[in-house]
């Protein structure tokens, strides 16, 4: 899907939808449309197959959600922003967050469907009292499990996967910053080369804990739209760790679940830290299918990284997926058309072949080796 010749809706793009089935079996898109001055709406799409069933087109159907809350507008503009969405089994309803761009910044806002055509908006995300405030941090990337999970607790929940930006991870902090200090007691107690270069590997990863990272907060009363916006129990999933997503990591795609757990496609963002040339790649995260805060799998490498067609466009050198499609309507549930992003302008979809078995990883995930790092 490319921008409409002469539409003014289009001028600046289209690009990060989300994609999801209807009750009549076709398959729609809900990209972001960018008019002059960076102002988003979302729109929807149904896709068009070839006889093989693959994916060759769009007809474009309007407009799914305009601006039109205060927590949607700023003084100088505003928007709606990169729907992911979900089909809530237990509500019955199709469950969409999108970024909200309001005059504190970009927030996470849902609204729901029974038919994907008319949506009731619910409000902004509010999350729960605790040591860790997302309240008053911009936040963006959020997508829901379609069916509840247990929390942190136990507590069967609807669980929430988001990207907030806390002070000082953003990526110009810590460009800025040259050497970061070890959090007090972190250090070896010894000298020596071993110690120096455990000192160092402790020092790198408590970087990496600094930048954008991907975090899970519950919803223990999804059932009750009054309640679907109020998120708490909050663990830090996934922080930036391999050199193609050095510099932060965001999540993608909403959770579908595979024979090896649930699986998301994420996005890491690499390359120099003085901001000269960064690029978005594409990962995949398989957390377990009864307790999704733990990490099955993560890719040590890209699974989708800009090629040619990215390396022109209003951002280059970005693909951001925010879509995917279990072709189960060809009878093959290993297969995942994944939708995405391409250089901020564009549409395109790969196909994703989910394996027999999950590759053996190099070492466990990160975040499996720390304490949960949680907040009432």
């Amino acid at each position: 899907m490319a921008p409409a010749d002469n539409d003014p809706l289009e001028a600046e793009g289209v690009l990060n939808p989300a994609a999801v089935r209807g009750r009549d079996g076709e398959l729609y898109l809900f990209p972001r449309l960018v008019a002059r001055g960076n102002y988003s709406r979302i729109g929807i799409a149904r896709v068009r197959f070839n006889d093989e069933g693959d994916p060759v087109g769009v007809e474009r159907l309007g407009i799914a959600l305009e601006p039109s809350e205060p927590y949607e507008k700023r003084p100088d503009g505003g928007g709606v922003e990169d729907p992911r969405m979900t089909w809530f089994e237990p509500a019955q309803r199709y469950v969409m967050t999108y970024t909200a761009w309001s005059p504190d910044g970009p927030r996470i806002a849902v609204a729901i469907s029974k038919d994907l055509f008319t949506w009731e908006r619910l409000g902004l995300v509010r999350f729960g009292d605790g040591p860790i405030d997302f309240n008053g941090v911009d936040n963006k990337d959020a997508v829901v499990f379609p069916r509840l999970v247990p929390d942190l607790y136990g507590v069967p929940s609807l669980a929430l996967i988001h990207r907030p930006l806390f002070p000082g991870t953003m990526p110009q902090e810590v460009w800025a910053e040259a050497r970061e200090e070890l959090p007090e007691g972190a250090g070896p107690a010894d000298t020596g080369p071993a110690a120096a270069a455990a000192e160092q590997s402790e020092r790198e990863r408590h970087r990496r804990l600094r930048h954008e990272s991907i975090w899970l907060s519950y919803c223990q009363n999804p059932l009750e739209p009054a309640h679907l916006c109020r998120f708490e129990n909050h663990h830090r999933l996934l922080s930036p760790r391999a050199s193609w997503e050095r510099i932060k990591v965001g999540v993608g795609t909403p959770p579908i679940l595979t024979r090896h757990g649930w699986l998301v496609v994420y996005h890491g963002v690499g390359g120099r830290l003085d901001r000269t040339k960064v690029h978005y790649s594409a990962g995949a995260l398989v957390l377990d299918a009864e307790h999704p805060e733990q990490i099955r799998y993560r890719s040590p490498h890209p699974i989708l990284a800009p090629g040619v067609e990215e390396h022109q466009g209003i951002v280059p050198d970005v693909v951001f997926p925010t879509g995917a499609d279990q072709r189960i309507d060809l009878g093959q549930p290993d297969r995942i058309d994944v939708y995405f992003g391409m250089a901020d302008d564009r549409i395109g979809v790969g196909v994703l072949h989910v394996p027999e078995a999950l590759p053996e990883m190099a070492e466990p995930p990160e975040e499996r080796r720390d304490a949960p790092n949680r907040a009432a």
